[in-house]
C-alpha cells in the first residue's frame, strides 16, 4: 500500500465524524455498521469497556479523508455474540491456555450477518483489509491476544479471508423470503394444507381476542413507542435469567428514537377495548432486508408472539416489495413458520500455536454436525409436496 495512507486507531465512534464514517457506507451496508447505531451503542453505555465492548477502530486515512475503517472490540467475554463460543474456552481452560481476552469483530450485540470492514468507493477493498487484517493481528500478537474472530461475515468480503489464514466455523440462522408474493395467502401457498390451516390460526386468534395488530413505522413513532419496547424487551430478559441478553439499555432506545427513526419500525399488538399496548416488537429495515431484534408482552396471549414477531413483519414485507426477512436468534420452530436454516460463518485466527491446533483439530467435525444439522431442520419445512 506504499506510505499512501495514514493508519489511526480509534477507541470511539465518536472520534471519527458521522459524515467521515458514513461515506464508508454503502447501500448494501448493513445498519448495524452505521454511525447512527454505532453512536446509540456507544453513547448510551450500552457499548463499553464496562460492559466488555471495548472498541478499536483502525481506519486508514487519506489526508482529511477516510479510506477505510475495520471496527474490532477487545473482549473479555462473548456474551452478546451470538456466537457459542465456551465450549473451546473450556477446551482452551483444560489445556492450560487463556481464550479471553480475544479481539472480535461483529455487529456488536446483534446477531445479523452483514459484518464487513468499509472502504470508501473507488478503494480497492481487499487490499485495505488486508492492510487493516494485518494491523489488527499485530495488536494482538503484540498484547498477548490469542485470536482474532470475525462473525456475522458477509459471504462476499469472506471471500479474501481464506487465503489470508482465516478458518471458516459454520453455524445457522433464519431467513424468510419474499417470492413475488403479491398477499399473504400467496405466502401460505406454499404450505400443505393443515399448516395453511395452522398458520391461519395463529395469525388471527388476537382478533378472537379483542387485539389489534399493525406495523408503525418509525417515522410514525412516539417517543413512547422506544420506551414501551425497552419496557417488553427487559419483561422478556426477566422471563430468561440466567440466560437473558439485555445488551442494551433504555438509552440506546431513546436514541434510536432520535436518530434511527427511517430505518426503525415497531409492529404493536394494542387491545381494542382500551387501546393499550399488549405487545410489541422491534423491526430494523435497509433495502430489502428486515430485522426482527426485540419482543416483549406485557401479558401471555395465545400465538400472539407469531402474529406480532413472523406474521405481520412478513405482510409488512409482502406490501412493501421487501425481498427478506431475518427474524434474529431463536429456535427451530421458526421452520414450522417458513423460515429456512442457512449457513453462515465466523473466521477465526490464532496466534496461540495450542489454541491454533485445538481449533484446526476439530472444526471440520463441528462444521460436519451443523451441515447435518441445517439438512435435518430444513427437511421439516411443512410445505407443499
Amino acid at each position: 500500500m506504499g506510505t499512501k495512507y495514514q493508519l489511526k486507531i480509534h477507541q470511539a465512534i465518536t472520534d471519527i465524524s458521522s459524515k467521515d464514517w458514513n461515506s464508508l457506507v454503502m447501500p448494501g451496508t448493513i445498519p448495524f455498521l452505521e454511525w447512527d447505531w454505532l453512536s446509540a451503542l456507544e453513547e448510551s453505555g450500552s457499548v463499553s469497556p464496562d460492559t466488555g465492548w471495548h472498541p478499536l477502530y483502525i481506519c486508514l486515512w487519506d489526508g482529511d479523508s477516510l479510506a477505510a475503517a475495520a471496527l474490532l472490540y477487545l473482549r473479555t467475554s462473548s456474551d452478546g455474540e451470538y456466537i457459542w463460543d465456551y465450549f473451546w474456552a473450556e477446551a482452551a481452560e483444560t489445556l492450560g491456555r487463556r481464550w479471553y481476552p480475544k479481539m472480535t469483530g461483529a455487529p456488536a450485540t446483534s446477531p445479523v450477518e452483514g459484518y464487513r470492514f468499509l472502504a470508501a468507493p473507488g478503494t480497492d477493498l481487499n487490499a485495505v483489509s488486508a492492510v487493516l487484517l494485518e494491523t489488527a493481528e499485530k495488536l494482538c500478537k503484540q498484547n498477548r491476544i490469542a485470536s482474532l474472530n470475525l462473525l456475522w461475515v458477509d459471504p462476499a468480503w469472506a471471500e479474501i479471508l481464506p487465503g489470508l489464514g482465516y478458518i471458516p466455523w459454520d453455524h445457522s440462522h433464519y431467513l424468510w423470503e419474499n417470492r413475488d408474493f403479491t398477499c399473504f395467502d400467496d405466502y401460505l401457498a406454499l404450505f400443505s394444507k393443515n399448516q395453511r390451516k395452522n398458520i391461519r390460526k395463529e395469525y388471527s386468534r388476537h382478533l378472537e381476542q379483542g387485539i389489534s395488530v399493525r406495523v408503525i413505522p418509525g417515522e410514525e413513532a412516539e417517543e413512547s413507542h422506544y420506551r414501551t419496547m425497552f419496557e417488553l424487551f427487559t419483561i422478556t430478559n426477566d422471563k430468561f435469567i440466567p440466560w437473558d441478553a439485555r445488551w442494551v439499555n433504555e438509552d440506546f432506545f431513546i436514541r434510536l428514537g432520535k436518530t434511527c427513526r427511517t430505518s426503525t419500525a415497531f409492529v404493536e399488538a394494542r387491545r381494542d377495548s382500551t387501546g393499550e399496548t399488549v405487545a410489541m416488537a422491534f423491526l430494523v429495515h435497509k433495502g430489502d432486508r428486515v430485522w426482527g431484534r426485540f419482543w416483549g408482552a406485557y401479558e401471555e396471549v395465545k400465538d400472539l408472539h407469531f402474529a406480532v414477531c413472523y406474521y405481520a413483519p412478513m405482510d409488512w414485507c409482502i406490501q412493501n416489495h421487501i425481498r427478506y426477512f431475518d427474524p434474529g436468534a431463536g429456535s427451530p420452530h421458526k421452520i414450522r413458520r417458513g423460515f429456512r436454516a442457512m449457513r453462515n460463518r465466523s473466521w477465526h485466527k490464532f496466534f496461540d500455536p495450542v489454541l491454533e491446533r485445538l481449533f484446526k483439530d476439530n472444526i471440520k467435525a463441528v462444521n460436519r454436525q451443523e451441515a447435518a444439522r441445517l439438512e435435518t431442520l430444513n427437511a421439516m419445512l411443512p410445505l407443499k409436496k
